[in-house]
């Protein structure tokens, strides 16, 4: 038997419904006999209540249903308390029981129920999904207007299934309707308050709509806390929307509502509607506070409009409000980050006269004041005056004379100042190490930051999100891809919630790194844990998925920007007019400048420059002009580039004469550059005035005295040689020579690489010999490294070993990269002995080799099968500090693959991440060919499949491989399964991709689908080479379609393709398999009287 005690008023009529599930027990009440002042359930023991209830497990139907019945009870010497009722409810197994319990303790006149108790009853009821007792639970609530917090909707809520915590109140409230819950406004209002405590200001807009959508008002709080949330994210439409939205309802906003608005749109830079809003106060009658002349005041001061600050302080002054502490400490503290340290003053006398006294804040500020005008010693003197008014410096104020100090790069003295402070008692901060931290990461020591920040935490002092951003800062700019991922999985697992500074900056890096996979995912986390990325990454984005070739989704983050709650800005519309101009879609550049004015953005210089290099760069140049005329009317000067630009487009177009006058004219107001020489100076040649060229060229290194270096005369005879091509860009060269304008090597450079790139490499050798001997030009390891690789291309091995013997002679002294092109010819020539002696001649010579000559070692090794010897190599230098990268892994794997050691393969692919060096799409791709050659399918696909898990983004050779295998071992629906899957994820599929594919239906006599193909390939310009047509050949021929093969043969003739011995011996063994045997000899008759050499297959072919 079960006893509670309770006392006896409880048990009457409700005025407060049970659901009809709910069945009420017959219940008989009577005094607790044998205890005195306390209860017994089982063995616990209960606070003294004085009376209590005999539940009897037994139900007795009625008409109507069951009731209670109740038995004399006598009035209670003591009351209920909301915890007695939580620990009798959870004592109950019976949810019956303990609802019915439940709803008798809310009867008046002793009404003891709380959010906790509700919220108990709630959980009950949940976990035993009895949801509309809950409903009534939750209208009790509501009549008695019990505060409905956060668990009790995440109890509701988990009853109706619905995941993801608080954040899904808006799916929620549509099961919550159907399943009988009727929100009223108050728990509206409550909700919408929850949301926004949460950080969830859209989800809280979506709860407020449906709100308004049931014709109930929200309150003026409401409205409130949802404005400033928007105003917040500087989202100033809805902002003003919901002022809107609020009198259309009849609620008339007040004095706080207003400056809400005004705060809102100072935030976004709107000062023009932030005073409408102000104008529109005082014609209402709502006067303007302290607080909102205050509020208007730091928006202009951070715009940048200092005198409209000072213009509506004394408009305050004149009104009934007066400035208080607060308005000039926000004066005091802006015109301070502006450097006007007279105004600054001016206001610290004004406050003063006010009444107003100075204390630690106000001298902080006026020391930073003198610290941004390079006045240090006036403000360590204000350190004295402090101590001497009794008000003693804090730590801000110590933060602040270092900030300053360490913005003027005056580390010393800011160090010195930091260990002063210490032998005071003061102890640093965190952000004291943050001041430091982002010194060193915007002066480029990513170490020394990172050493700082070590430091702090070695002192106990735990680092904020702004320490952990600081040192991603660093990371990011440095490109420190590996330490800055560190960094951001330690600000994790720190139990600090990366904010949008530590994603922005996460996903800088992978950017930098042409990681965009890694940085898009990155993204839809961001969004999805709430922080808001900026404008500045996201075009970051943009420009990175259009160098990668991504154009369309390029486009689709654009139009993502709305939905993101951000607008373009003058950035993003110049990457996308670059990615325009780089694919030559002129008329869509100008669609899109169009647009950009129209819809009020305003062009700058780079805007113009882009758009004129589109035009230029397309035969567009009269265009380019015309444009060039509307720059100053839009508020934008033509710079050098634009001038460079269109000297460009004009040299282009063969407007050599324009070209040369344009210039002149340009340098009445600006100074060339390089690349105006370079530019210009090529067009000229070509046009076959090379003393004009010359006559330029000395007039701006001499005359102007623009400074040269070896960069700009490789660049000019780079320039030459692309225009005016090989035997007037040496001709040139000569006269530079000759005059003695330049006695540069750097100028062979680009002579020596277009011949060698031409196989001209020993023409390249005499050239540099006539340089270096009749001119006495002095060759630098650079060229000479240039000729070097061009020999020993063409396999002029004993001219480039002659000129590496010289060098070691006579200088220059070969460098790593001298080295590394003997070393990695070696490894192609399969001379293990070589590699290994030259490599210790290397390291004799004091030439200290890099990562690329490890891996050009065991690259070279495990191509001279010597893969033990290059895995004993790699296990030495990474027992040092040899870093390896992919590419010393690659060979390794692909050795250990080739020659079956799986196992490993598989060890040292998981080594892979111990040394910090994640697989990418090349090594994936290494040991699915592995697995397939193997005829291992299945690991291949779940290598595959892997690769696609860990964000790493297949490409074409990745699933060519994959279909390679697949075909071969017959599983060719899998095969088109993976064809199609690559032709969605944005790749087209090459010559090799149609080949195996088309291969592969043939020998499965899907003939239809192969054919298909075969069009497709033609349709999408791939141009069928001769593997394809002897795949066909062959397998028309073995599925008895002989005319189709012949028709083929027909079309290799027609494409101007040579048919060879696989074309006949197919064409041979489809006419034997028809039993046309005549025709099979008459085609080999064809292939020896064309003289094609049958081989064993031919024969093999032939009819007996």
């Amino acid at each position: 038997m079960a006893v509670v005690v309770f006392p006896p008023s409880r048990i009457s009529s409700s005025s407060v419904p049970v659901s009809n599930t709910s069945c009420c027990l017959n219940c008989k009440f009577s005094p607790v006999n044998g205890t005195a002042g306390r209860s017994i359930l089982g063995n616990l023991r209960l606070s003294p209540c004085g009376y209590s209830v005999n539940l009897r497990r037994r139900w007795k139907s009625e008409a109507g249903g069951s009731r209670l019945t109740v038995r004399g009870c006598k009035e209670p010497t003591g009351s209920f308390c909301s915890e007695e009722v939580v620990r009798v409810l959870k004592l109950h197994s019976d949810p019956k029981l303990a609802f019915c319990y439940f709803m008798s303790v809310a009867k008046p006149p002793s009404l003891v129920h709380t959010t906790e108790t509700c919220n108990c009853m709630l959980e009950i009821l949940r976990a035993h999904r009895r949801v509309e007792d809950m409903v009534a639970v939750f209208r009790l609530m509501q009549e008695r207007v019990i505060y409905r917090n956060s668990t009790t909707y995440l109890e509701i809520f988990k009853a109706l299934r619905v995941r993801g915590g608080i954040r899904k109140a808006p799916l929620a409230l549509a099961r919550m309707k159907e399943a009988g819950f009727v929100m009223n406004a108050y728990s509206y209002n409550g909700l919408i308050h929850l949301l926004l405590q949460s950080g969830f200001s859209k989800e809280a807009l979506g709860v407020y709509r449906k709100m308004v959508s049931e014709t109930l008002k929200p309150s003026l709080k409401t409205y409130s806390a949802l404005m400033v949330a928007s105003g917040k994210k500087r989202d100033t439409e809805t902002v003003m929307g919901l002022l809107t939205e609020m009198e259309s309802l009849g609620l008339k906003p007040n004095i706080y509502t207003f400056t809400i608005c005004i705060r809102a749109l100072g935030r976004a830079g709107k000062i023009g509607e932030a005073f409408k809003v102000l104008e529109r106060m005082e014609k209402e009658g709502c006067i303007p506070d302290v607080i909102t002349y205050t509020v208007l005041i730091d928006a202009l001061c951070n715009a940048g409009k200092l005198g409209d600050a000072k213009k509506l302080l004394t408009r305050m002054k004149l009104s009934s409000q007066k400035p208080d502490k607060v308005t000039y400490i926000t004066l005091l503290d802006k015109f301070s980050d502006y450097g006007d340290l007279e105004t600054v003053k001016e206001f610290w006398d004004e406050m003063k006269n006010d009444g107003y006294s100075t204390d630690v804040v106000t001298f902080t500020i006026l020391i930073n004041a003198l610290c941004k005008v390079e006045n240090f010693d006036e403000a360590f003197e204000i350190l004295n005056v402090m101590r001497k008014q009794g008000i003693m410096p804090n730590l801000q104020t110590y933060n602040t004379l270092i900030c300053g100090l360490l913005r003027v790069d005056r580390l010393r003295e800011a160090l010195e100042f930091y260990a002063s402070i210490e032998l005071l008692g003061v102890g640093p901060d965190a952000y004291t190490f943050i001041l430091f931290i982002d010194y060193y990461g915007k002066k480029g020591d990513p170490q020394r930051a990172l050493e700082m920040f070590d430091s702090m935490k070695s002192r106990g002092i735990v680092p904020n999100l702004i320490a952990f951003n600081a040192s991603l800062y660093s990371l990011a700019e440095a490109g420190r891809l590996r330490e800055a991922r560190e960094m951001f999985h330690g600000l994790r697992n720190s139990g600090i919630a990366p904010d949008s500074i530590s994603y922005n900056m996460m996903m800088k890096c992978y950017n930098n790194a042409g990681l965009v996979d890694e940085a898009i995912r990155l993204l839809k986390e961001m969004t999805e844990t709430g922080c808001d990325p900026d404008v500045a990454i996201i075009n970051s984005l943009i420009d990175a998925l259009y160098k990668d070739g991504r154009r369309d989704e390029a486009w689709k983050m654009f139009r993502r920007l709305g939905k993101m709650g951000l607008s373009p800005s003058t950035v993003t519309f110049n990457t996308l007019l670059n990615g325009l101009g780089k694919e030559g879609q002129v008329h869509k550049a100008i669609e899109l400048f169009e647009s950009m004015t129209r819809d009020g953005f305003q062009p700058n210089s780079v805007t113009f420059n882009t758009l004129f290099d589109c035009l230029c760069k397309n035969g567009e140049v009269g265009l380019a002009l015309e444009m060039l005329y509307m720059m100053r009317p839009a508020g934008s000067s033509p710079d050098v580039f634009t001038y460079n630009t269109i000297i460009y487009g004009l040299t282009k177009d063969d407007q050599v004469d324009f070209a040369v006058w344009v210039f002149f004219q340009m340098r009445k107001l600006l100074y060339p550059d390089h690349v105006t020489l370079c530019t210009l100076i090529p067009g000229v040649v070509k046009g076959g005035r090379e003393k004009d060229a010359l006559k330029i060229v000395e007039d701006i290194v001499h005359r102007i005295q623009i400074h040269v270096d070896s960069s700009f005369w490789r660049d000019l005879v780079s320039g030459v040689l692309t225009e005016a091509g090989m035997e007037k860009a040496i001709l040139f060269a000569e006269e530079l020579v000759s005059t003695k304008l330049c006695l540069d090597d750097s100028m062979l450079i680009p002579l020596i690489k277009v011949l060698c790139k031409r196989r001209r490499a020993l023409d390249a050798h005499r050239m540099f010999e006539k340089f270096t001997r009749d001119f006495g030009v002095v060759p630098s390891i650079e060229t000479c490294n240039c000729l070097l690789d061009g020999l020993i291309e063409v396999r002029l091995i004993e001219i480039a070993m002659k000129i590496f013997d010289g060098l070691k002679k006579a200088g220059p002294s070969p460098d790593v990269f001298t080295y590394n092109l003997f070393l990695n010819d070696l490894g192609k020539s399969r001379n293990q002995d070589g590699i290994l002696l030259l490599y210790q001649e290397m390291l004799h010579s004091g030439c200290k080799p890099n990562t690329l000559t490890h891996n050009i070692i065991i690259s070279g090794l495990v191509k001279c099968s010597a893969l033990d010897k290059a895995v004993d190599i790699f296990y030495d230098l990474v027992s040092g500090d040899f870093i390896p990268t992919v590419c010393t892994f690659g060979p390794l794997l692909d050795g250990f693959m080739k020659s079956g050691r799986v196992e490993e393969a598989e060890n040292m692919f998981e080594e892979m991440q111990e040394y910090g060096c994640k697989p990418n799409c090349a090594i994936y791709n290494i040991l699915i060919n592995g697995f397939g050659k193997m005829g291992e399918v299945d690991r291949a696909c779940c290598l595959f499949e892997r690769m696609v898990r860990e964000g790493i983004r297949p490409d074409l050779r990745s699933y060519t491989i994959l279909i390679d295998c697949l075909c071969r071992t017959g599983r060719v629906d899998d095969a088109v399964g993976y064809f199609n899957k690559l032709k969605l994820n944005g790749l087209d599929p090459d010559l090799v991709a149609y080949n195996l594919m088309i291969d592969g239906l043939g020998r499965a006599t899907r003939i239809n689908e192969a054919l298909s193909l075969f069009e497709e390939m033609q349709d999408k310009g791939v141009i069928p080479d001769l593997y394809t047509y002897n795949s066909l050949i062959l397998n028309f021929g073995a599925s008895g379609m002989i005319e189709q093969a012949q028709e083929m043969y027909e079309n290799i003739q027609k494409s101007g393709l040579e048919p060879n011995v696989f074309t006949y011996n197919a064409l041979i063994r489809g006419y034997s398999v028809s039993g046309k045997k005549d025709y099979a000899y008459a085609v080999y008759k064809k292939m020896v009287v064309g003289g094609c050499s049958p081989n064993r297959g031919t024969f093999a072919q032939l009819p007996n």
